[in-house]
């Protein structure tokens, strides 16, 4: 299994700079989002030329990272539609260049009828929410499938796609071959089933099988009736079986640490690549 991370997590800006502060973490790639980690991009439409898009491909490809996923994250729900129009064509203007880049897919989440922040709202769960998700869905993973390359969708409690079936079932109704799927079970977590965290993770592996491209790797405390996200490692998720489900799964899958920062990035790459060499190893003596 391969190791990585969101590139605007590791503490620094500017391509090379990430690229080298990865590499020196023992990590083997990033899922990059051009306009958090660079200081020259914006989050705008055409902001990011193919010439751009090269160099900053180069700088990552020349520490022998990977780039499986761009994140161009937008609300296709929001209830501002300008807001919208914006995230689309950013979305688009980043399947243009993601071959540039090194990449061949574009994701992002499903959203949320509450606008800002991405929370639950009653609209989310309706057939209007499920039909704006596919259309807008519909329309990015035809210009994704023009250019060669694939859209990414991530599912979230308390967005559209709230549940693994409900993100099969926005993926079905588009019905196109390049879709792949950012599987996070954190983001399908609420204090209302957290003990059916490893049950979510089964669903998701069984509903989407070959189409999984990564896997967000988080972890969390429970604190006052809620989920408090933590470094990787220090809280009350169980890795060896996290880990041990997802290797059976895939012994080439991707694990990308989302939200993992400052001092908690050693200690949760140490920890992974501890449970990984375990898994592995075991397995040799079966």
């Amino acid at each position: 299994m391969k190791l990585m991370i969101r590139a605007h997590d590791v503490g620094v800006k500017g391509e090379k700079e990430v690229a080298l502060a990865v590499r020196n973490a023992n990590l083997d790639g990033v899922q990059l989002v051009a306009y958090k980690c660079t200081t020259d991009i914006k989050y705008e439409k055409s902001a990011i030329t193919p010439s751009r898009a090269t160099e900053i491909g180069r700088a990552f490809t020349h520490e022998g990272l990977e780039i499986p996923l761009i994140g161009a994250y937008f609300n296709p729900v929001h209830p501002n539609g300008e807001k919208i129009e914006r995230g689309i064509a950013v979305f688009k203007d980043y399947l243009d260049v993601a071959k540039n880049i090194g990449c061949d897919t574009v994701g992002s989440e499903t959203g949320s009828y509450n606008g800002d922040p991405w929370i639950y709202h009653p609209m989310n769960h309706s057939e209007e929410a499920l039909d704006r998700v596919v259309k807008t869905f519909s329309l990015l993973a035809e210009h994704a499938s023009e250019r060669g390359v694939n859209i990414g969708m991530e599912g979230a409690f308390g967005h559209v796609c709230h549940t693994p079936e409900r993100l099969l079932e926005a993926v079905n109704r588009i019905g196109k071959d390049n879709i792949r799927i950012i599987f996070d079970l954190y983001n399908y977590l609420d204090i209302s089933n957290v003990d059916e965290a490893y049950y979510i993770l089964d669903r998701g592996l069984r509903l989407f099988g070959d189409r999984i491209l990564l896997f967000h790797i988080k972890d969390f405390i429970v604190g006052e009736g809620k989920l408090v996200q933590c470094g990787v490692g220090k809280g009350v998720l169980d890795y060896d079986r996290i880990l041990g489900k997802i290797y059976a799964h895939n012994k080439n899958a991707i694990l990308v640490l989302e939200g993992t920062t400052g001092d908690d990035i050693e200690y949760a790459v140490s920890f992974l690549r501890k449970k990984i060499n375990e898994i592995s190893q075991s397995e040799r003596n079966d």
